[in-house]
């Protein structure tokens, strides 16, 4: 990504922070990895905008310990919520999302009937378990399923801001769309090499 011309905007998703794969690449938890962000994040402010909605900072903050979170992160990190009235989404991206949705129940129903032909007495706990954990898959890995994920796009749409996740729901939407994506790998990267870049 090139930040030559101006402050980049990127919308950040709670991913970026929670999700167990890639977190770690800022820090080994949540407090942890959002204190290093801000580091990084706050001397090229100017090179830099980060923002995030609000409804997904709450979401965030179900994950930490607010005590605990540098004292300025909403000056690195601006919140901004889309403006929703004022967006329009071309009819087709709703009726591919509504196809999906509907092939993810179908195959969410699927699992649910195999479960329940797989089932001995023995093992019932041990299926539900199993249930569940199938039954999340088929519905929601891939799928845009919640406002926040919303939120993060129509926001990014409305700023030509890059978006950065781990949700891959979330992140094929946005290339759907049309948005520039950026990985939280990547990202960490392109900080730590812009601070390094700073005068001392």
């Amino acid at each position: 990504m090139s930040v030559d011309n101006g402050p980049q905007p990127i919308v950040l998703d709670t991913s970026v922070f929670t999700n167990p794969v890639v977190a770690h690449t800022f820090g080994p938890s949540t407090e942890a990895a959002l204190t290093a962000f801000v580091d990084l994040a706050r001397p090229i402010g100017h090179r830099i905008r980060f923002y995030m909605p609000p409804a997904v900072l709450a979401e965030l903050e179900n994950f930490t310990d607010p005590g605990q979170l540098p004292a300025d992160i909403e000056f690195v990190l601006h919140l901004k919520a889309p403006r929703r009235d004022e967006i329009t989404v071309p009819g087709s991206y709703l009726y591919e999302l509504i196809e999906d949705v509907r092939s993810r129940i179908d195959k969410g129903l699927r699992v649910a009937e195999k479960a329940v032909r797989e089932v001995q007495p023995s093992s019932v706990e041990k299926t539900i378990a199993r249930l569940r954990d199938r039954y999340r898959e088929a519905l929601r890995t891939g799928l845009l399923d919640s406002a926040e994920d919303l939120d993060v796009i129509l926001l990014a749409h409305e700023l030509s801001a890059a978006v950065c996740s781990a949700d891959h729901g979330l992140m094929r939407w946005a290339e759907r769309i049309g948005l520039r994506l950026i990985s939280p790998q990547r990202l960490h990267g392109i900080l730590a090499q812009l601070a390094q870049e700073q005068p001392p």
